[in-house]
């Protein structure tokens, strides 16, 4: 396989993996800036070593277990330089209580569980009424497409830029916001669910959307 063979795979795998990715991290680390983040920092180190080393029998697990070790890094740091958060309490105190090995494991369990679950959380979290509809639009189509910004600008005619900062300012109001990582309960679930239809009809109505998305 050729050097731009193996990008074209990357590619391929990123778009086919990325969502169950981010979910999975986000259910660990409670912020979907930070899950694309170390997500990212995942597709960084497969775009490093594949050239050399070839695509692995299972990409996307090999994508999740450097992605995972990756929160158990940050998670670390966190509890050397940070208060203890709230949504992080019950991941921090038990690696308090573990050695790095049994906290590992954790992670390891957690990240097994239903990944529909996590891309059904997901969905609910970046179609979440705290954001403006572009701005749920355009982090939908990042986190859960694995389209990048300059194939969201292009079909939504603006510029890359505009993208950029609505993507980042949709994760950051998140995270102000303190917005959860779940599924609505029942009681929300219906003006919930409307604002995730009104994502899905300006995503299927926009131009030039990447048959990947």
């Amino acid at each position: 396989m050729t050097t731009s063979d193996t990008y074209r795979a990357i590619d391929a795998v990123w778009r086919i993996e990325s969502a169950k990715i981010i979910g999975g991290l986000a259910r660990i680390v409670r912020d979907v800036g930070l899950a694309e983040e170390l997500a990212q920092d995942a597709l960084v180190s497969a775009l490093e070593q594949w050239p050399q080393s070839g695509v692995p029998d299972n990409a996307g697990a090999w994508l999740m277990a450097v992605a995972k070790h990756r929160a158990i890094d940050r998670l670390r740091q966190r509890t050397l330089h940070e208060r203890k958060e709230e949504e992080l309490t019950r991941e921090i105190e038990a690696q308090h209580e573990m050695a790095a090995a049994d906290f590992a494991d954790a992670i390891d369990i957690a990240l097994d569980d239903d990944i529909g679950d996590d891309l059904l959380r997901l969905v609910f979290t970046a179609c979440h009424p705290v954001l403006s509809s572009e701005a749920r639009v355009a982090l939908t189509l990042r986190l859960l497409g694995g389209l990048t910004t300059e194939e969201i600008a292009r079909a939504f005619l603006v510029p890359e830029s505009t993208i950029v900062q609505r993507v980042v300012r949709a994760k950051r109001t998140l995270a102000e916001a303190r917005v959860p990582f779940e599924v609505p309960r029942a009681h929300e679930l219906g003006a919930r669910l409307s604002s995730v239809l009104e994502v899905l009809y300006l995503v299927f109505n926009a131009q030039g959307i990447s048959p990947a998305a």
